[in-house]
């Protein structure tokens, strides 16, 4: 069955938006336990471009279709999984990204909603965590997708998160969503060092 295109972000309200996540129904990967197979020969890139053999998938479709179907392992390594098979896929960074946000309400009552590379939509949350991560490059924004998967947050939408929390004037600097507070500075780490 072919999938529907994503609807346009841009038009949609946070509502409508909420009601388009609770009927996306994803296949149950979670609780498809096939032998592994060997090696998928795709690769998401840093920038969520998905290759196969080498070569970029130019067809929309193809990409929203494997990105159903995609899993995060315990050991952390990424397939692609079907009732009755399992292949690695490499991932660069993450197998998502975020390239557009809407925000409605301020404060601790605003609701921020992406639509990620796939057209897939993701309501920031306590269960849809944002986290901020200091690289090299400067910090680097996730977003939990499902299942430990995350979407890369584009630079263009972390700059509108970055301009809300110095907004709001939070101590540390952050934003709310669906009732979450995300600070925009990484977690400390707990290693006691």
């Amino acid at each position: 069955m072919p999938s529907a295109p994503p609807p346009d972000f841009a038009s949609l309200s946070l509502a409508e938006i909420a009601r388009l996540v609770d009927e996306n129904r994803l296949p149950p990967v979670e609780s498809w336990n096939p032998t592994h197979c060997g090696d998928s020969d795709m690769r998401i890139a840093r920038d969520g471009t998905w290759f196969h053999q080498g070569s970029p998938i130019g067809r929309m479709p193809m990409v929203r279709l494997f990105s159903t179907i995609l899993r995060r392992e315990p050991d952390g390594r990424f397939v692609l999984v079907t009732p009755v098979e399992k292949l690695d896929i490499e991932v660069e960074d993450a197998p998502f990204q975020a390239v557009e946000m809407k925000t409605e309400g301020t404060g601790e009552a605003m609701k921020l909603a992406f639509r990620l590379n796939t057209g897939d939509l993701v309501t920031a949350g306590p269960e849809r965590a944002l986290r901020f991560e200091d690289t090299a490059e400067g910090p680097r924004p996730y977003l939990h997708v499902r299942g430990g998967l995350e979407a890369l947050v584009a630079r263009p939408v972390y700059y509108e998160l970055a301009q809300i929390a110095l907004a709001n004037g939070s101590d540390p600097a952050g934003v709310w969503s669906d009732g979450a507070f995300f600070p925009l500075e990484p977690a400390e780490s707990e290693s006691g060092t």
